[in-house]
C-alpha cells in the first residue's frame, strides 16, 4: 500500500470517524479520493494533516477534510443527484461527491483556484465533474455544498437550490461559525444549525467594513 494510501485510511479513522462522520459511503469516497492532488505538487505532504490548506496564489484554502466531509454527510447525497460545490479551491469537495455518485459541478469564480481544480481532476482515481466559473442563474441542483465560512448569507447561490434541495454552508467567523443546513420548499428555504466548525473565508460573503470617524 503506498504511503499517501496510508495516510487517507488514517485520515478516514482517526479524523473522519472520530468527528461524527459514519456515513459509509463519504467514508468510501474519501479511503479513495487521492487528497494529495487538490495540493499544488510541493504541498502535497500536507493533504491528510488536520488543518485547511491555503492554496499558493489563490483566494481559497481547503478546509479541514473531517469538515468537508462531514458537511458533505449532512447533504444526504444520493447516486444521480446533481451536486454543486461553490467556492471549493481546488474542488475536494466536488471530487468526494462524484465519487459518491453525484453528478457534480465546482463553481469556483476564482480563476487561479479553477486552473488548480482542472490540473486534479485530470489526476488518476478522480471521477470527472464539470468544472465551471459562472453558471446560468437558471440552473438548479438538488444538493449545494458551500466550502467555506460566510460572514454573511450566500443569498446568489441560495437561487440554485432545487425544490426540496438542501444546501449546507459555514456562517460566522472564528468560534461562533457554524453549519447550517437550508432545505428549500416552494420559494422559501428554512435553515437550522448542524454543528460548530470552522472554515476559510469566502471574500465574497464578509461583511462590508464600518469606518468610523
Amino acid at each position: 500500500m503506498s504511503s499517501f494510501a496510508e495516510l487517507r485510511r488514517m485520515m478516514v479513522d482517526c479524523q473522519l470517524r472520530t468527528y461524527d462522520v459514519t456515513d459509509r459511503a463519504v467514508l468510501a469516497a474519501a479511503d479513495t479520493v487521492p487528497r494529495e492532488a487538490f495540493l499544488p505538487g510541493e504541498l502535497s505532504h500536507l493533504a491528510y494533516l488536520d488543518r485547511q490548506e491555503p492554496l499558493p496564489g489563490t483566494g481559497r484554502a481547503l478546509p479541514a477534510p473531517m469538515v468537508t466531509a462531514r458537511m458533505i454527510q449532512v447533504l444526504d447525497l444520493q447516486p444521480g443527484e446533481e451536486a454543486l460545490e461553490y467556492g471549493g479551491g481546488s474542488g475536494y469537495g466536488a471530487a468526494l461527491m462524484a465519487e459518491m455518485g453525484a453528478r457534480t459541478t465546482l463553481l469556483e469564480p476564482d480563476e487561479a483556484a479553477l486552473a488548480l481544480a482542472r490540473t486534479a481532476f485530470a489526476q488518476p482515481g478522480v471521477v470527472a465533474a464539470e468544472l465551471v466559473a459562472s453558471l446560468p442563474k437558471e440552473r438548479r441542483f438538488d444538493a449545494i455544498l458551500v466550502s467555506g465560512s460566510c460572514e454573511t448569507q450566500p443569498e446568489p447561490i441560495f437561487h440554485h437550490v432545487r425544490e426540496g434541495g438542501r444546501l449546507v454552508v459555514i456562517e460566522g467567523a472564528g468560534r461562533s461559525a457554524r453549519v447550517m443546513l437550508y432545505r428549500k420548499a416552494g420559494e422559501s428555504l428554512s435553515g437550522r444549525p448542524v454543528f460548530d466548525a470552522a472554515a476559510p473565508a469566502l471574500r465574497e460573503f464578509r461583511k462590508a467594513e464600518v469606518f468610523a470617524l
